[in-house]
């Protein structure tokens, strides 16, 4: 049996993702966005930890610094967009997360056309301002946090790729961002305890871990191996229209043509942005 085409093992995560956010999603009514994150962080730091088994002896102080940096980046961002998406529908939460990467891919060009692409990316974000006057002010600025720490993801992706070799520094770095957001439910420590009591919570809140986390990791690092960086940036443009299906599909979060609109804006920005950098949702190298 052949194995699957690298584009479509990218496409497969790219659902598998926006799956897990609408799972996720549809529990906030029973459980914080908070806990959520956590158990999704816990279940993809010890999946990936048991695979990789990261070698912890012989590490510089630089090495601990980067790894650090990248697990604060995954856990805030993780937070941030779970936060958002409590506040605002999937798909659009997803397109403002999106201008974090893009205005990344943007700055790391010296074409002055690129430009345009910014233009356009905020065009897209305008309509969804106008469009919904209503729009919970809270939750694009969750969003917009999201991306700013999805871009920062995307620079010390390759910092640690650079020092941590295969998964190591990706199993560690989702170790580090479970770690820091533990503080956070202890403030709710009754919160917390009802809802890991529940075998429920605690099962979805596992296949979100792995439908987030553990297969888009293995279908984006097999893919790597056989397509261009570029054609992966572009192929994850598409975040924003698969999170806005799947919030029709799993949420019944309908938008109007304007916003499909303002998603469409979004996306062609990112793939002319993307075309020759493939900046966009870089992975960690294997």
């Amino acid at each position: 049996m052949r194995p699957p085409s690298p584009v479509v093992l990218v496409l497969i995560g790219i659902v598998s993702v926006q799956a897990g956010a609408g799972v996720a999603k549809s529990l906030f009514d029973e459980v914080s966005p908070t806990v959520i994150v956590w158990l999704r962080l816990v279940t993809s730091a010890a999946v990936l930890a048991a695979y990789a088994r990261p070698h912890l002896r012989r590490r510089t102080a630089s090495d601990w610094v980067v790894v650090l940096g990248f697990g604060a980046s995954l856990g805030l961002m993780n937070l941030a967009i779970y936060q958002s998406f409590a506040r605002i529908p999937l798909g659009i939460a997803v397109t403002i997360e999106f201008i974090g990467p893009l205005t990344l891919a943007v700055v790391g060009s010296r074409r002055a056309r690129d430009l345009v692409w910014v233009g356009l990316a905020g065009l897209g974000v305008a309509l969804l301002g106008l469009e919904r006057s209503d729009l919970d002010l809270v939750g694009v600025l969750w969003a917009l946090l999201a991306g700013a720490m999805w871009a920062s993801y995307i620079l010390l992706s390759g910092a640690t790729g650079r020092r941590w070799e295969g998964l190591d520094g990706l199993a560690m770095a989702s170790v580090v961002a479970a770690a820091l957001l533990t503080p956070l439910l202890a403030l709710n420590g009754t919160a917390l305890a009802q809802s890991l009591g529940s075998p429920h919570v605690l099962l979805l809140g596992a296949a979100v871990g792995l439908l987030s986390s553990v297969v888009p990791y293995s279908c984006e690092l097999v893919a790597l191996r056989r397509l261009r960086a570029a054609t992966f940036g572009i192929l994850m443009s598409l975040e924003p229209a698969a999170a806005a299906l799947v919030g029709i599909v799993v949420l019944s979060e309908f938008l109007s043509p304007v916003q499909w609109v303002a998603v469409v804006c979004v996306i062609v920005a990112s793939i002319g942005a993307t075309r020759q950098s493939g900046t966009i949702a870089e992975p960690v190298p294997a």
